[in-house]
C-alpha cells in the first residue's frame, strides 16, 4: 500500500496568511465569535499538559451546526489545519492548537438534549461535562459509568476523542463501551451518524474506530450514551501493604478469586501522603501502598465478595483491611484517589503525569522497575492507577525552573512507557497519544501498522487537516531515529515552544 505522507503530519506547517483566513471566515461566517487578537489566544494555548504551549492563529466559538459545517467547508477550501478543543482537560497536548491553525472550540455545544429513563440513554452534546449527565439521570435511579477523575470539568467531547476511562472502567468499560452513537461533521462539512441505538447497527464498527481518535477524523456533535441503573449497594474495603510489589500481586490474586469489582485502585505511599495530607480521607500515611476496593451490586452478593476479597487480601500480606463505614466514609476514600493528581501537584513545583497499560500479572515487575528508574533519574515518582485493568498513572515529580530538570522527566516517562510495551502493554490507557506520546508510538508498532493507521486516516480526512503532527508519526520520523523497537534509545520531542 502505498501512503502519501505530508510533511504536515510531522509538524511543518503551510505557508497561510492569517488575515486572508480571518477575512475569510468573517465574510463567510459573519455570526459566528472568531478570537485573533493575541490577548484572546492565550487562554488556549495549551491543554492539560501545560508545558507545551503554542499560540493558535484563530480560535472558532461556534454555537450551531450549520457554523461548524461551513467551518470546516472553509478551511479545507483554504488548506487550512484545524484542531478541535474540549474542556481542554487532556493531558497528552491533544487539543495543542497550530500557529498556523484554527482552534474550534466546541465549548458552547454544551445542553444535555434528552435523558430517556425507559431506554436508559441520553443524548448530549458534546461541551457536557461529565459529571453533567449522572446528575441529570440521577432523578431516574441512573448514571453514567465512565468516571475519569476530571469528571467535574471534562466534557463527553473529549472523553470520546481520547476514549477515557475512571475509576471504574474495570467492571463497566471505557467510553468505547458506553457510547451507542455519535454524530460527526467531516473536513468537507458533512454529517454522519456513526453506531445506532439498536442493538447493533449493519457494516464496519466505525463507532469504535472513532472513539480515541483524538480529533484526527472529523469534529463529534452529538453522542449517544448509555445509563445504568445504580446498583442497590456499593462498599469499599481499603487494604494497606508494607511493599508496593505486595499490592501488585495482590491485585491479580483478587480477580483470579472470580471478582470483578467495581473499581480497584492503587496508590503508593507519596501518593498516599499527597493525598491525606490535601483531602484528609483517612490514608494511612505509613503504609508502602493501598488498594481500594469497591464491590456494588446486590446487597447479599456485595456481603459475600466482600468476605472474599478480605480472605484474599490477608493472604496477599495486608497489613491492614478497613471497610468504609457508611457512604460518606466511602465517598471519602474515592475524593482522596480523585483528588491525587492535583494533592501530588501540592508536593512539588511541577509534575508529568503518565498513562500506559500493562497486563496485570506483570504489575509487580514494572513497578520494581518505575523505582529503579526514579533512583537513577534522581526524581521522585508517585503511583496512582486503575490497578484492575493494569492504566498506571506514574506522575514525575520535578523543577521546571532547574535547567535540565523537565528534560529528565520526559526521558524518564519515555523510558517507563517503553517498559510498558515491553511488558506486553501499551503506550497508553486513556489519555491519548497527541503530541505527547508521537515518539513512543514507534516503540509500539512497526511499519506497517503505522502505514495503516495513515491509510485509515486518509480516509476520512485526504488533505491532513485535522488535527496534524498528533496521535501518528511519519515513518520517516520513526525511520530518523531508529526507533521502531522498544529498547531504542529514548526520542527527543518535536521541537515545540515549552513554558
Amino acid at each position: 500500500m502505498n501512503i502519501h505522507f505530508d510533511a504536515r503530519l510531522d509538524g511543518d506547517l503551510p505557508d497561510i496568511d492569517k488575515a486572508e483566513v480571518l477575512a475569510d471566515l468573517q465574510r463567510s461566517l459573519p455570526e459566528l465569535t472568531l478570537l485573533h487578537r493575541e490577548e484572546d489566544l492565550h487562554p488556549f494555548e495549551c491543554d492539560g499538559l501545560s508545558a507545551y504551549r503554542v499560540l493558535p492563529m484563530l480560535v472558532a466559538l461556534p454555537e450551531t451546526l450549520e457554523q461548524v459545517e461551513t467551518l470546516m467547508q472553509r478551511c479545507r477550501a483554504l488548506g487550512v489545519p484545524v484542531v478541535t478543543r474540549g474542556a481542554g482537560t487532556g493531558l497528552s497536548g491533544g487539543a495543542l492548537p497550530l500557529e498556523k491553525g484554527v482552534l474550534l472550540v466546541m465549548s458552547r455545544f454544551n445542553r444535555i438534549l434528552e435523558v430517556d429513563p425507559d431506554a436508559r440513554l441520553a443524548r448530549l452534546q458534546p461541551g457536557v461535562r461529565n459529571l453533567a449527565i449522572s446528575e441529570a439521570a440521577a432523578p431516574y435511579g441512573l448514571y453514567y459509568a465512565p468516571d475519569p477523575s476530571s469528571q467535574i470539568a471534562c466534557s463527553i467531547g473529549g472523553n470520546v476523542a481520547e476514549n477515557a476511562g475512571g475509576v471504574h472502567c474495570l467492571k463497566y468499560g471505557l467510553t468505547v463501551h458506553n457510547v451507542i452513537q455519535v454524530e460527526v461533521i467531516t473536513i468537507e462539512g458533512e454529517r454522519m451518524t456513526l453506531g445506532s441505538e439498536a442493538p447493533d447497527a449493519p457494516g464496519f464498527d466505525l463507532l469504535a474506530l472513532f472513539t480515541g481518535s483524538e480529533g484526527m477524523l472529523g469534529v463529534v456533535t452529538e453522542i449517544t450514551v448509555k445509563l445504568l441503573p445504580k446498583p442497590e449497594t456499593a462498599k469499599v474495603l481499603m487494604a494497606s501493604f508494607d511493599d508496593v510489589e505486595k499490592a501488585g500481586r495482590a491485585v491479580g490474586d483478587i480477580i483470579a478469586a472470580g471478582i470483578i469489582p467495581g473499581g480497584l485502585e492503587m496508590m503508593d505511599n507519596l501518593a498516599i501522603r499527597a493525598a491525606e495530607d490535601f483531602i484528609h480521607a483517612g490514608y494511612p500515611v505509613e503504609a508502602e501502598a493501598i488498594l481500594l476496593c469497591e464491590l456494588d451490586g446486590v446487597e447479599a452478593d456485595v456481603d459475600d465478595d466482600c468476605a472474599t476479597v478480605r480472605r484474599v487480601l490477608e493472604v496477599a500480606g495486608a497489613t491492614d483491611i478497613k471497610q468504609a463505614h457508611d457512604e460518606a466514609e466511602r465517598a471519602l476514600f474515592w475524593a482522596g484517589r480523585k483528588n491525587a493528581f492535583p494533592a501530588v501537584g501540592r508536593m512539588s513545583p511541577d509534575y508529568y503525569c503518565m498513562d500506559g497499560t500493562i497486563p496485570r500479572r506483570e504489575l509487580p515487575r514494572v513497578l520494581k522497575g518505575i523505582a529503579d528508574f526514579s533512583e537513577e533519574y534522581g526524581l521522585r515518582v508517585a503511583n496512582v492507577f486503575h490497578a484492575g485493568d493494569g492504566n498506571m498513572h506514574p506522575l514525575i515529580l520535578f523543577d521546571a525552573n532547574r535547567e535540565g530538570e523537565l528534560e529528565q522527566a520526559e526521558e524518564l516517562g519515555g523510558k517507563i512507557l517503553e517498559l510498558c510495551v515491553e511488558a506486553g502493554g501499551s503506550i497508553t490507557g486513556e489519555h491519548g497519544v497527541g503530541r505527547e506520546k508521537i515518539n513512543q508510538m514507534c516503540a509500539q508498532f512497526n511499519p506497517g501498522e503505522l502505514t495503516t493507521f495513515h491509510a485509515v486516516k486518509a480516509a476520512f480526512d485526504p488533505g491532513r487537516l485535522l488535527n496534524p503532527g498528533k496521535n501518528i508519526p511519519t515513518l520517516a520520523r520513526c525511520a530518523e531515529f531508529g526507533a521502531m523497537h522498544v529498547h531504542d534509545n529514548q526520542l527527543p520531542h518535536p521541537e515545540l515552544p515549552r513554558f
